[in-house]
C-alpha cells in the first residue's frame, strides 16, 4: 500500500471517528443522559389495544396510529416476526390479527387473508404461546380451561420452597403475581368478534412428551381442580396479599419494573380487584405507559422497556475511549446525572442478601426496586474512569462494586438482578412457554463485573472466583456466550476486555482462542454479524449480515487480544464505509436480546455508541 492511499485512510479514520462523536454528542439530553429508542416487535402494540380494551378506556385517537403501525410492520408473506428479517412467528402474527380486528380490520381484507395463513399453516390458535391465549381468553376468544392455572395462593410459598416466587427471576416474578389474580379471575370483556377463522383443528396445548412436561399437565389438573374447588378463606387471604405486593412495587413513573409484561397485567389484576382507571395507582400507570409511546409520521408505537441508565454508560466509556477529556462539559453533566441515579433501598434481591447494603444502577429511569448487577458494573466503570485518579475509586464506584460483590452467585459468576437464581424447575411449569424465567449467571454480565472489580481494591476473593468461573465457560472454539447482546460476538467481545483488565496476559491460551474465534466469524466483507436464529439452530452460529453494533464489539475483544492485523483493519474500514453522512450508522437489525429465541431488541444507540467505543480504543491504528 502506498504512502499516499496510507495517508487517506488515516484522514478518514480520524475524520469518521470526529464525524461519529459529534453525531453522539448531538444525542445527549440536556439534563446529560442519552437514551436511544429500544424497538422490539408488535406484540406490544397489540397488547397495548388488548390491555386499553379490557379497561374500557381504548379510544380512536390510540387504536387508529397503533393499527397503522402494526399494518406497516407486516410482511409481504403476511406475516410478523419477532426480529428484523426473522421468521414469520404465530404468536407475534396472531395478536397482530387480532389487534387489527380489534381496530376493525375485516377478515376478508387480503393483508388479514395473508395473515391468516400464516397462521394456519403454523399450526392455528393451537400452537399460540400461553401468554398469547391469555389474552385472547380475557376478550372471550379463547377458552380459560385451556390456559394453565396459577393459584394466587402460590404468594404464600417461603423463599425456600421450590417454585416460590423469588425462584423466578425478577421480570417473571413480576409477571407472575399479577397473572395469578387474573387466573383466578379468569375474566371475559368480549371483543365483538370471533376468531374461529384461525383455528387449525389442532390440540388445545401440545401434548407432554414425558417427564417434568407430562408431571406438570398432570399438576395442572389438580390445580384446576383446585380453582373450582378452593378454600374461600384462603383464597381470599392470597389475593389481598397479592393485590399489597403489587401496589408496594409500582415506582415513581408508574410502572412494574420498568417493563412491559408486568406493567399492563398489574394493571388487569388492580383492575379486577376494584381499581377504576381513576385510581391513583391506575392512572399513575397508564400515564406512565405514555412516556414509553412515539408518535412518528401518523404511527404510534410503545417501547417496551427504556435504557437512559444503560445508554448514558455506554455513552461516557465511548467518548473517553474517543479522547474526549473528563472534564469535557458533556462527560461532567452525564457523570453528575449517573451519580444522582444511585439507588439507596433495598429490593427484591434483599431476599437472597439481606445483609448486604443498598447501592447499584438500574437501566430505567426510575426502577428503583430493581437494580441490575450489569448497568452497575457499566455504570461503575464510567464514574471511575471520570474520577481524577488521585484518591482511588470515587465513593459511589466503591459502594456500587461492594454491591455487586455482594450479589456473586455461589458458582462465581453474576446474573443480571438476583444471585442464586438458577432454580431449573422454574422452567418446567406448562405457563412457562415463552421467555427466560430464571437468571442464571452470564458470561456477558460476569464479565463486566470483572472488569470493574478488577480495578477496585478489597475485592479480591470475588474477583478470583468470577475470573475463574470466567474462564471455565468458554466454549470449545474460543466463543463466550452473549445472554444480553446477540451472541457469541457479545460474549466474547466483553470478556476478552475483562481478562485484559484481571491482567491475563494476550498470549494466555484462552485469551488467543478467543480472538481466533472472533477472527473465524469475520464475515468477507470485513464485517461482523450474528443472526438471532443463532441461539437455537447452529447452522446460524456466528454467522449473519454485517452490523456496525456486532462489527464494533469483535472490533473491541480484538483490541483486548491486542491484535492489530488485517482482520482489524478490514473491520475499521467496515466501519468507515458504511458510515453516514451525518455521522452515525444504520442498523435495521436487532442485536440486543432480552429473551434467548423469544423476544429480541434493536437498541438504537448500539449503532453509535460501540462503534465510537472501538474507533476510539483503535485511534492509534487510525492514526
Amino acid at each position: 500500500m502506498s504512502t499516499q492511499i496510507q495517508r487517506s485512510r488515516s484522514a478518514t479514520g480520524r475524520r469518521g471517528l470526529d464525524l461519529a462523536v459529534d453525531a453522539l454528542l448531538r444525542e445527549q439530553a440536556p439534563a446529560g443522559w442519552w437514551k436511544g429508542e429500544l424497538e422490539t416487535n408488535v406484540t406490544i402494540e397489540a397488547e397495548d389495544l388488548f390491555l386499553r380494551h379490557f379497561l374500557g378506556v381504548l379510544g380512536p385517537e390510540v387504536t387508529e396510529p397503533t393499527a397503522r403501525w402494526i399494518r406497516h410492520r407486516q410482511r409481504d408473506d403476511g406475516s410478523w416476526a419477532t426480529f428484523h428479517g426473522g421468521p414469520a412467528d404465530v404468536s407475534t402474527t396472531v395478536e397482530a390479527y387480532v389487534g387489527l380486528r380489534l381496530a376493525g380490520d375485516r377478515p376478508d381484507e387480503d393483508h388479514m387473508a395473508a395473515a391468516r395463513r400464516v397462521i394456519l399453516d403454523g399450526g392455528g390458535l393451537e400452537r399460540a404461546r400461553v401468554f398469547t391465549k391469555i389474552w385472547l381468553a380475557l376478550m372471550g376468544l379463547w377458552d380459560w380451561q385451556h390456559v394453565p392455572v396459577l393459584p394466587p395462593e402460590l404468594i404464600f410459598l417461603p423463599p425456600w420452597a421450590p417454585l416460590n416466587i423469588y425462584d423466578f427471576a425478577c421480570w417473571a416474578r413480576q409477571t407472575i403475581v399479577p397473572l395469578t389474580i387474573v387466573s383466578a379471575y379468569r375474566p371475559v370483556r368480549r371483543a365483538g368478534f370471533g376468531v374461529s377463522e384461525l383455528r387449525a383443528g389442532g390440540r388445545p396445548l401440545p401434548p407432554p412428551d414425558g417427564g417434568w412436561e407430562h408431571a406438570f399437565t398432570a399438576i395442572d389438573r389438580v390445580l384446576g381442580h383446585y380453582h373450582r374447588h378452593h378454600v374461600k378463606r384462603l383464597r381470599a387471604a392470597a389475593l389481598r396479599r397479592a393485590e399489597s405486593w403489587i401496589l408496594e412495587r409500582q415506582e415513581a413513573d408508574g410502572s412494574w419494573g420498568g417493563i412491559q409484561p408486568p406493567w399492563v397485567y398489574s394493571l388487569i389484576a388492580l383492575a379486577l380487584r376494584g381499581y377504576d382507571p381513576g385510581h391513583p395507582a391506575m392512572r399513575r400507570g397508564l400515564e406512565g405507559l405514555d412516556g414509553f409511546t412515539v408518535h412518528e409520521d401518523g404511527f404510534r408505537r410503545i417501547e417496551a422497556c427504556q435504557s437512559p441508565v444503560w445508554d448514558t454508560g455506554l455513552a461516557v466509556i465511548a467518548l473517553l475511549d474517543a479522547g474526549l477529556p473528563p472534564d469535557h462539559p458533556a462527560l461532567a453533566q452525564a457523570g453528575a446525572w449517573l451519580e444522582r441515579e444511585e439507588i439507596g433501598v433495598r429490593g427484591d434481591w434483599a431476599v437472597r442478601r439481606p445483609r448486604l447494603q443498598p447501592s447499584g444502577w438500574a437501566f430505567e429511569f426510575a426502577n428503583d426496586l430493581y437494580p441490575d448487577i450489569d448497568d452497575t458494573a457499566v455504570i461503575a466503570l464510567a464514574l471511575q474512569r471520570l474520577s481524577p485518579g488521585d484518591g482511588g475509586p470515587p465513593p459511589a464506584v466503591r459502594r456500587g462494586a461492594a454491591w455487586v460483590a455482594g450479589m456473586q452467585s455461589a458458582g462465581g459468576g453474576w446474573g443480571a438482578f438476583d444471585a442464586e437464581n438458577e432454580r431449573e424447575l422454574c422452567r418446567r411449569p406448562p405457563f412457562c412457554d415463552f421467555g427466560e424465567v430464571i437468571d442464571p449467571p452470564s458470561a456477558d454480565v460476569t464479565a463486566h463485573v470483572v472488569e470493574l472489580l478488577a480495578g477496585v481494591p478489597g475485592h479480591g476473593h470475588e474477583l478470583r472466583t468470577g475470573l475463574r468461573w470466567l474462564l471455565d465457560e468458554q466454549e470449545p472454539d474460543g466463543a463466550w456466550f452473549g445472554r444480553w447482546g446477540a451472541n457469541l460476538v457479545y460474549g466474547t467481545g466483553a470478556a476478552l476486555p475483562a481478562l485484559r483488565a484481571a491482567g491475563i496476559g494476550r498470549d494466555h491460551p484462552a485469551v488467543r482462542s478467543g480472538a481466533r474465534f472472533l477472527l473465524s466469524a469475520q464475515n468477507e466483507d470485513g464485517g461482523w454479524g450474528e443472526d438471532l436464529r443463532g441461539y437455537r439452530d447452529p447452522a446460524w452460529r456466528a454467522r449473519g449480515t454485517s452490523t456496525a453494533s456486532q462489527t464494533a464489539w469483535a472490533l473491541i475483544g480484538l483490541h483486548a487480544a491486542g491484535e492489530t492485523g488485517a482482520g482489524v483493519r478490514r473491520g475499521l474500514a467496515w466501519l468507515l464505509e458504511h458510515q453516514l453522512p451525518d455521522g452515525g450508522w444504520d442498523e435495521p437489525q436487532y442485536t440486543g436480546t432480552g429473551f434467548p429465541g423469544d423476544f429480541y431488541i434493536n437498541y438504537h444507540l448500539y449503532r453509535m455508541v460501540f462503534p465510537v467505543m472501538a474507533l476510539g480504543r483503535f485511534r492509534e491504528l487510525l492514526a
